[in-house]
């Protein structure tokens, strides 16, 4: 017992109950052996089912893509069915013009040159990429590990060399008169080249770019094709030698069959990038001279910034669209008859 300085006195809070008093309940026993009883699960109050959490995950990307591509790409359609020139810019008239810009450019022989101009130096970018790519490739995976590292580090820093910078350097080497090509051919001996011009043609021009596009594009194909030939067996090379295959059936039987899905994928995504290339063409000689150089994208450019034509302009790019897809529809059919085959 404690008596405080007001003389009231408490009992001690461990002190032992009186008999007779009431008393405090026991918690239940557990039986020997008999298992524990599992916590109640808590109830979460606004839980949504399991099955939106993968929608809701996508959502931000979904709903960017939607802000910044699809908004876009729907103004630019509407715009293709109006017609929008400088006087009608200057005015901000946009009147319905039906499919006229459309048929305006189906009945262009202009607008069917620069298609196949377009098809042809596609074609012969993505076949020299591809090509070149994969030997690069086949020799990083043929290299010790110092000669391997050197090699890809010069395909990285190719790879990362901006646009405009690697267009200002290919202007200098085929530069007119200090240009580094023209001096090179003088000096084996090659007579007129002087102050030989190398943009004089639109052919021309478009071979200059296809050397930097090759040079630029290159180094993604190799890289991916070392890492590629990295997945495939040794056995499977050691059985082709003891079955006496030579290097070009071991690609053929080896190396392709097992790679089959990298030559698909790169192709496409090589033919979506070169068909779409702009900086490179329009950079390098304006897509002259006198509009011979022009490619799908530079020509709906020259459209509509230069020539203001700007419906117009809307209408060639929603073509170019078109014309990709189709292309993605081929790429499509190949990967399902893959995926049948397996």
């Amino acid at each position: 017992m404690t008596v405080h300085s007001q003389g009231a006195a408490t009992a001690p809070q461990d002190a032992p109950r009186e008999p007779g008093g009431p008393k405090a309940p026991q918690p239940p026993q557990r039986p020997a052996g008999a298992p524990e009883a599992a916590p109640a699960p808590r109830g979460r109050r606004g839980a949504l089912p399991s099955g939106w959490l993968p929608y809701l995950l996508v959502a931000p990307a979904v709903l960017s893509m939607a802000a910044l591509l699809l908004y876009p790409l729907a103004k630019n359609v509407i715009l293709s069915f109006q017609k929008v020139d400088k006087i009608e810019f200057i005015q901000r008239r946009a009147p319905f013009h039906g499919v006229e810009n459309y048929t305006q450019l189906l009945g262009d022989a202009q607008f069917w040159t620069v298609v196949l101009r377009s098809f042809l130096f596609t074609a012969a970018n993505v076949a020299l990429i591809m090509v070149v790519g994969s030997l690069i490739g086949l020799l990083l995976n043929r290299l010790g590990t110092w000669m391997r590292l050197v090699l890809s580090m010069a395909l990285v820093m190719a790879w990362a060399m901006p646009i405009v910078a690697s267009v200002t350097v290919f202007q200098w080497l085929f530069d007119e008169q200090f240009g580094v090509m023209n001096w090179l051919m003088r000096t084996l001996g090659f007579s007129g080249y002087e102050q030989h011009n190398w943009f004089e043609t639109g052919l021309s021009t478009l071979v200059i770019v296809t050397v930097l596009v090759v040079w630029g594009s290159v180094p993604f194909v190799a890289l991916n094709m070392y890492a590629g030939l990295t997945t495939v067996g040794g056995e499977l090379y050691e059985a082709a030698r003891m079955d006496g295959a030579n290097g070009w059936q071991t690609f053929w039987q080896v190396v392709f069959p097992n790679l089959k899905p990298f030559f698909l994928v790169t192709t496409f995504l090589e033919v979506i990038w070169v068909f779409k290339a702009f900086t490179q063409v329009y950079a390098m000689n304006r897509g002259g001279p006198d509009r011979a150089s022009e490619t799908l994208p530079v020509f709906a450019f020259v459209e509509g910034q230069s020539q203001g034509h700007y419906a117009l302009a809307a209408a060639i790019s929603v073509l170019t669209i078109v014309m990709l897809v189709v292309v993605m529809s081929f790429y499509f059919r190949l990967i399902l008859k893959q995926e049948e085959e397996q």
